[in-house]
């Protein structure tokens, strides 16, 4: 069935077609996309720069904090050209190649947003556990033990997913009903079979979101545990981990709720359903660092002090 196919020229150059059907009301869905990456510049910004700049604050702990800044800014800023040059000058054209670059880096970053909440459990594992061994386990070569075979995992999963929808032969359309290169409003406009890019995909969801879930529910519920048994003594780390639990859940809660309108999509306009799904990718960015920024103590102190600091001095003129 697939050599059937083999033969027939395939779609090299494809259009977005999403908020086509808002008219001249499209260029404002850019408003609030500008807004939210314009604060969670500013936040992720502020947040990575206190970090790096406080020795105080040079734990494990803190570096993951760190990274998650990072990773949160990173698919606003990498999506943020394509949305302004297709809703405010309607270029909406992009190559193949382009578009299964984009897909690899939006959901690379993704999977490693997931990764770090997976090493932010574990640091609040051995944080509140094994406290006594807390440097020994978090050294940097026991460390990397832990990161290399999880960044792998990632690596190939994204690799194998992007490769596979890009040797698909797209016959049938060239219009992505979407803004963004996903996965899924791709590999739709194959005219061949697609069984195996799905069942990769659900694969990938699995290995990566549903694992590094169950990973991350089991060490709160040890950490829970351990709390609870030994008293008072590991209430201020306690307080940590339920700020990633927050942030966890935000993150999953946008994940489903793409995926469910996958599911339903003839039951949601087009432009809802494109507006809900990119908020995916904006919405924690720009919310992650201030949940981290007021939750965590020491954070939130320096970020005061860094503001103040920033506050014009006002001289006093004498008669």
């Amino acid at each position: 069935m697939e050599s059937k196919w083999r033969n027939i020229s395939s779609h090299q150059y494809f259009i977005f077609n999403s908020f086509s059907d808002l008219g001249a009301l499209k260029p404002l869905v850019f408003i609030p996309f500008f807004f939210l990456v314009i604060v969670s510049l500013f936040a992720n910004s502020l947040l990575f720069y206190v970090i790096i700049s406080q020795r105080s604050l040079h734990s494990p702990m803190f570096i993951l904090i760190a990274c998650m800044m990072g990773l949160n800014l990173s698919p606003p800023l990498l999506i943020l050209p394509y949305l302004t040059v297709n809703l405010l000058f309607d270029m909406r054209g992009i190559y193949l190649s382009g578009c299964l670059a984009q897909m690899f880096c939006i959901y690379l970053l993704g999977t490693c947003q997931s990764t770090v909440l997976v090493l932010m459990a574990l640091d609040r594992y051995f944080a509140i556990c094994k406290p006594l061994h807390y440097q020994e386990h978090l050294s940097l070569p026991r460390f990397l033990r832990f990161v290399i075979p999880l960044l792998s995992r990632n690596v190939l999963l994204v690799t194998l997913v992007v490769s596979l929808a890009g040797r698909l032969p797209f016959c049938f359309s060239n219009v992505i009903n979407h803004c963004i290169c996903e996965h899924m409003a791709l590999v739709e406009l194959a005219c061949g079979s697609t069984a195996i890019n799905s069942l990769l995909g659900s694969m990938s969801i699995f290995l990566i979101t549903v694992l590094d879930f169950c990973f991350i529910s089991i060490s709160y519920v040890v950490i829970f545990y351990s709390v609870l048994r030994s008293g008072t003594a590991g209430k201020k780390a306690l307080h940590t981990c339920i700020t990633h639990i927050i942030v966890m859940i935000i993150n999953l809660a946008f994940v489903l709720a793409t995926t469910i309108m996958y599911r339903i999509r003839n039951s949601i306009p087009d432009a809802a359903r494109v507006f809900l799904s990119v908020m995916y990718l904006f919405f924690p960015s720009c919310f992650n660092p201030i949940i981290y920024g007021f939750r965590t103590t020491e954070i939130r102190q320096h970020i005061l002090k860094t503001l103040s600091s920033c506050r014009p001095v006002q001289t006093v003129k004498y008669p």
